[in-house]
């Protein structure tokens, strides 16, 4: 368990300083947290973002990402900007689709100034099994094969809400956005796959990628079938289809979830240098995987950088926990109802059923990092 007290870098939305944009503003914020002290003279930079699913217009600007390859840049790195593919339908469930969503959503090599590489391939299925040290949950966690050859790791993330999770920080952008398909469903799902039958085609192309005979085909009505004995529920059939027909619940409890999303952060970061930023802004309810997103639950709070992915997190819902919730939002609706529960906490009162607190327990007994930190706050 990593108790040590780690730094984390805080600095608010204010531009006091004539010309100086926020893009500006966080690069002065990161290379006050130490980002040149990271050797990437030469090197590849994974830099793992959210490029936001369609329809859904809170995620992170593409000037942001722009700020930090420039920053890389600056340090002789050789960047790029990744994400892995869904593991449920929506506009980035394979690599081409993906592309076009970041595309649309405003992050194109012109506007970011470095490639964007999806992380785990064309169809989720290039991954890497990446040992989990100190795993108590996962002992071999399945990342995009991309992000595991960059030499250097950094996350920039937009800490929002989350249905489940409670909020989705730097250690879920890390663990389950780096997570190929399999990988997700490794950590959403305990169970094994199920086929709608009315969207198979027939077409056997997940029958391929199936090791375990797990999948049968029924000639007779020209669809795919899961043999439930031989199935493993490693998940490859899934990135597999091209029409949404193989389906896994997300059946798993939300501190199991926020257990294995730190031990694949952990696969992620352990043994090569790793830097991590959160922007508190645009805070909304769910996820950016949503194809729509909700008034913001609070107020934009700032931008946070640290070494430590653990810290970094604990130092973001602290900063939530102490705003007032907007009005006009969910979390306010919510505290206005009669009868409602008042949980005192403003991302469980936003999805009562929602659990953060594991993540970071977990994270910080698995030594992804410490929950105890020194606020340093640049004007």
């Amino acid at each position: 368990m990593n108790t040590a007290t780690s730094k984390v870098w805080f600095t608010d939305f204010r531009t006091n300083t004539f010309g100086e944009s926020l893009p500006d503003k966080l690069k002065r914020l990161a290379r006050a947290a130490g980002i040149g002290t990271v050797d990437m003279d030469g090197k590849f930079v994974a830099i793992k973002m959210h490029f936001g699913e369609l329809g859904n217009i809170s995620y992170l600007r593409p000037n942001y990402a722009a700020a930090v390859v420039e920053l890389v840049k600056e340090l002789g790195g050789k960047s790029f900007l990744t994400d892995c593919n869904t593991m449920y339908p929506g506009s980035r469930k394979n690599a081409l689709e993906h592309l076009e969503c970041a595309w649309k959503n405003g992050f194109t090599p012109l506007s970011v100034g470095c490639p964007i590489l999806i992380g785990d391939g064309l169809k989720g299925t290039d991954d890497i099994a990446v040992p989990v040290e100190g795993g108590v949950l996962v002992k071999e966690a399945r990342i995009g094969r991309a992000i595991m050859d960059a030499d250097v790791f950094i996350s920039l993330t937009h800490f929002k809400g989350h249905e489940l999770a409670g909020f989705g920080g730097a250690i879920k952008n890390i663990g389950m956005g780096c997570g190929s398909r399999a990988g997700k469903k490794d950590q959403h799902s305990n169970g094994k796959p199920f086929i709608d039958e009315s969207a198979c085609r027939g077409c056997r192309c997940c029958l391929k990628e199936c090791a375990n005979k797990g999948l049968e085909f029924d000639a007779d009505r020209r669809k795919m079938t899961v043999n439930l004995e031989n199935c493993v529920g490693c998940g490859r059939c899934l990135g597999a289809c091209n029409f949404d027909a193989i389906h896994f619940r997300n059946d798993v409890a939300a501190s199991l979830l926020g257990a294995k999303m730190a031990e694949y952060a952990k696969a992620v970061v352990s043994g090569r240098e790793s830097f991590h930023i959160s922007l508190i802004v645009d805070v909304s309810p769910n996820c950016d995987c949503h194809s729509e997103n909700d008034a913001p639950i609070l107020p934009d709070i700032g931008m946070f950088a640290s070494f430590d992915p653990v810290a970094l997190d604990q130092a973001c819902v602290d900063a939530c926990r102490k705003a007032d919730p907007l009005p006009n939002s969910v979390l306010g609706d919510n505290l206005h109802r009669p009868g409602f529960v008042d949980r005192h906490d403003h991302f469980r009162n936003t999805s009562p059923e929602s659990e953060w607190e594991t993540q970071l327990s977990h994270g910080e007994e698995i030594g992804l990092g410490s929950r105890r930190y020194e606020l340093v706050v640049m004007k």
